[in-house]
């Protein structure tokens, strides 16, 4: 009987282990890049040096022949309790979503325990090893994980084969390829907006930037009447820009910024411009690449491929500048010179980064074939891009929600775009990931930019936070202003309770679970 109880209280707990590990181990990207099992070791706290080791204690007491069944089972009971309600107030911003792969990963991790207790239920050491089990349990999901590669690689080449038939019968169909180091989904959605106006245009959903995601886009979403299918192209490795292209192939492209995202996986700045040109470099020669002019990454590329490049910029001569820029909180305006006649376009979104957007719509719109008034329509119809720059009221404050945005030039661009706003200037952030050894300067740099604009400073995360809290000492920021937390909720009880009425609150950057301090 103590067994039977032991069993049930048990697996109570491995399901909300095994969840939580799982949701890492998605937001991991499945352990691309050895992603997963970096977490693991960085957080070795959270992942191996847990209180389930407290098991160890009951076995020991067994070894002086006491039955320990009813104290294994009392311990993962309490041990459910405790995991239970240490899940219900942890901060999750993106949840496990339990797809058809997740759906696999249960299965083959059933069976392997099904094999376990059939093999070892009347062993004496049944409690030893399932205690085991239970305390490295994400390292029984990696192994999941990797049972699972042979399925998942057969899996992916269906529908991958599926999408490439659907592809090839599409014959009247344009590929649009969007990458870049960031702005990506933002260029995206606001090339649909423009060109919808006069064609049956598709992007990528959200950020589906994967093969993956673009193989769900074409499978379930893709109709035949399309004319131009836009494709967002994320990648975090040389190689992975070619790769998406091989599978659609782009008759036209768009590079947004460069910068220096993602370098802990490209190792060197070269890789990551290296690998976002890899979009233009597979476009065919009657095809067309859309760059930007103030970007010295792009500028300075020698680019292997004879087709068409148009630019686009604010601060340089380029094909599609912006010039006579006027921002309100309400939205900007701006004129280009098209033809020879200057035209004046207007938005409701705001930034400096949205400009650069909308001048590649601007741009590769009329390369195909819109006329400017269309275009000018299509600018007025933009529609404000989701976690990007994104204005929306809470309460008596306003919100500008930057929460997608994790790189330098961004980041400055938004505290940017937060110091055109009248009344008191809020942000709230935990600073910049990924960026190697470079991490700290970034984000110092952020900070001193942070000092020059912001009332009040809410930080998230007193490690990852360092760098910024470091250059707002040493730029004399008025400590009462500055906040630092380990739980975004508590940001906004923060400003409810201590904004003026009317104030502008900048969401910059909101970092995946797998950071959480």
């Amino acid at each position: 009987m103590g067994k039977i109880l032991f069993f049930m209280c048990y697996f109570l707990y491995v399901i909300l282990r095994s969840k939580k590990s799982f949701h890492m181990l998605q937001q991991n990207f499945y352990n691309n890049s050895n992603r997963y099992v970096k977490w693991i070791f960085n957080n070795y706290k959270k992942s191996i040096l847990t209180v389930d080791w407290l098991f160890l204690i009951i076995v020991i007491i067994g070894l002086f022949g006491i039955d320990i069944g009813y104290l294994m089972a009392v311990f993962y009971f309490i041990m459910f309790i405790y995991y239970y309600d240490y899940l219900k107030f942890e901060q999750v911003k993106i949840g496990l979503k339990l797809t058809k792969r997740i759906g696999r990963m249960c299965i083959t991790l059933f069976i392997l325990y099904v094999l376990l207790v059939i093999f070892y239920k009347d062993s004496n050491y049944v409690y030893f090893l399932f205690g085991v089990l239970a305390s490295l349990n994400s390292f029984v999901i990696y192994l999941v994980n990797v049972i699972n590669k042979p399925v998942e690689k057969m899996v992916y080449l269906h529908f991958f084969n599926m999408a490439k038939s659907k592809l090839k019968n599409m014959n009247r169909m344009s590929v649009i390829g969007v990458t870049g180091s960031y702005g990506k989904t933002s260029s995206k959605n606001i090339l649909a907006d423009i060109m919808k106006v006069k064609y049956d245009v598709m992007p990528t959903p959200q950020n589906y930037n994967t093969p993956y995601g673009l193989m769900l886009t074409i499978n379930n979403k893709m109709d035949k009447f399309l004319e131009y299918f836009i494709a967002e192209m994320g990648a975090c490795e040389v190689g992975q820009i070619k790769e998406l292209c091989d599978f659609v192939h782009p008759k036209y492209g768009i590079i947004t910024r460069i910068g220096v995202a993602h370098l802990d996986s490209f190792k060197t700045e070269e890789n990551i411009i290296k690998t976002k040109f890899e979009l233009i470099e597979s476009l065919p020669h009657d095809g067309i690449g859309v760059l930007n002019a103030d970007d010295p990454k792009q500028v300075g590329y020698s680019i292997k491929n004879d087709c068409r490049i148009v630019w686009v910029g604010i601060d340089n001569d380029c094909d599609y500048r912006a010039f006579d820029i006027k921002y309100t909180y309400k939205g900007m305006s701006f004129k280009v010179n098209i033809d020879g006649t200057d035209y004046e376009f207007s938005s409701s979104l705001i930034g400096r980064a949205n400009i650069y957007n909308i001048l590649a719509g601007i741009a590769l719109s009329h390369e195909l074939g819109m006329n400017i008034s269309d275009i000018q329509r299509g600018v007025r119809s933009i529609k404000p891009i989701e976690h990007r720059l994104q204005m929306k009221k809470m309460g008596n404050i306003n919100i500008i929600d930057d929460a997608y945005n994790s790189n330098p030039v961004g980041s400055s661009m938004a505290v940017e775009a937060l110091s055109l706003m009248p009344g008191e200037k809020v942000i709230v952030t935990p600073g910049m990931i990924e960026l190697k050894d470079k991490e700290y300067d970034y984000n110092y740099q952020f900070g001193v930019e942070i000092s020059k604009v912001c009332d009040k400073v809410i930080l998230v995360g007193h490690k990852q936070t360092r760098a910024i809290q470091d250059a707002l000492k040493d730029n004399n920021y008025d400590e009462s202003n500055l906040y630092v937390i380990d739980d975004v909720k508590e940001a906004f009880n923060i400003v409810g309770r201590d904004c003026d009425a009317g104030a502008y609150v900048l969401l910059e950057n909101d970092l995946p679970d797998i950071f959480n301090e």
